[in-house]
């Protein structure tokens, strides 16, 4: 008889240990074909949709922003300007892509003004959009042609006041900044203006220069070449101080009109539900991209103060301009359009 060796070893035991090892080995073969079967992004070129016409200033920071993305992303951005409804139509375009990431929104002031100004209102940016980051803030003013009749806002003033209904103020398309402030500049005057609005600032420039318009609204930094080069005036800039660029310039307010205090903004926004992790590389991209030297070269002359913040701060200034802009439209007796 041979020797008792004991009972032999317990398969089920042997089984468990078996069955454990597989489930982590299959855990983490699935976790790594996930991985690997994770798009990279951008796979392809960005679409920057800009709700405004090539030459102003928003087309403006888009080019110059997403040159820079390009850069730092390794994909070209390609800039599609699809200009009037106060933002209603690049809203659309944008609110009903694809979410990945591919496919973003020059968001600004008009996109907050819509909710109260436009029926209908297109997409409402805080249900709508994810948003990615602030690009930055701008002033607006009040010009004239430097051979028109007005060298002071206050002579524009008793004009308008001895002529109601003759006076004509331009602006860039309904439902923008310009346009919204020229309608609240007419209510707090207390004057009967014609608000006249054009397809972009460029548009508005040569009405201005042609004696179309008496007045224009408009961004600063698209007038800063023609302030230097004499060929428009600056009655007044719109904002709560003076601008650092036009020193001498007065604000509304010390011109004489109280409760036109308006600036504008323009930020970077993907259709709602774009992953995190894509909404996360677009912010850091616009924050290097913002902090460029070669994108403070460009805009900060304009007049622009740049600036990139977290979604979270998009979010909520959105919030707040909707609100905002509903209580300005509200008291201006704006009927919306």
């Amino acid at each position: 008889m041979g020797a008792d060796h004991g009972p032999p070893p317990r398969p089920m035991h042997l089984s468990r240990v078996s069955r454990r090892q597989a489930l982590i080995a299959t855990t983490a073969l699935l976790a790594a074909s996930a991985g690997r079967g994770q798009p990279r992004f951008p796979e392809r070129p960005i679409t920057l949709v800009v709700p405004f016409a090539p030459g102003g200033i928003a087309d403006l920071t888009a080019r110059a922003v997403g040159e820079a993305l390009a850069r730092s992303l390794g994909q070209p951005v390609v800039v599609d300007n699809q200009p009037g409804a106060g933002a209603i139509v690049a809203s659309q375009r944008v609110a009903r892509a694809v979410p990945d990431g591919h496919t973003l929104l020059l968001l600004s002031n008009a996109n907050a003004v819509a909710m109260s100004l436009m029926k209908p209102p297109g997409p409402d940016p805080l249900t709508n959009f994810a948003p990615v980051s602030t690009l930055g803030s701008f002033d607006l003013g009040l010009f004239a042609a430097a051979n028109g009749r007005f060298a002071t806002l206050a002579a524009a003033l008793d004009w308008a006041r001895a002529h109601p209904g003759q006076l004509n103020i331009g602006s860039i398309n309904v439902g923008s900044t310009q346009h919204l402030a020229a309608k609240l500049f007419d209510a707090r005057a207390g004057i009967d203006a014609l608000v006249v609005p054009y397809k972009g600032s460029p548009a508005v420039l040569t009405a201005l220069r042609a004696g179309e318009i008496d007045i224009a609204v408009e961004i600063l930094g698209p007038m800063l070449p023609q302030l230097q080069a004499g060929t428009v005036r600056a009655l007044a800039v719109t904002g709560a101080q003076r601008h650092p660029l036009l020193p001498e310039v007065p604000t509304v307010a010390q011109a004489g009109v109280a409760g036109v205090q308006v600036a504008s903004w323009n930020a970077l926004a993907a259709p709602a539900g774009t992953p995190p992790a894509v909404l996360a590389t677009l912010n850091q991209a616009v924050r290097d991209a913002v902090a460029s030297p070669a994108v403070q070269q460009r805009l900060a002359p304009l007049g622009m103060r740049l600036g990139a913040g977290t979604p979270a701060e998009l979010q909520a200034l959105l919030g707040s301009e909707i609100q905002r802009w509903a209580a300005v439209i509200r008291a201006a007796r704006i009927t919306p359009e």
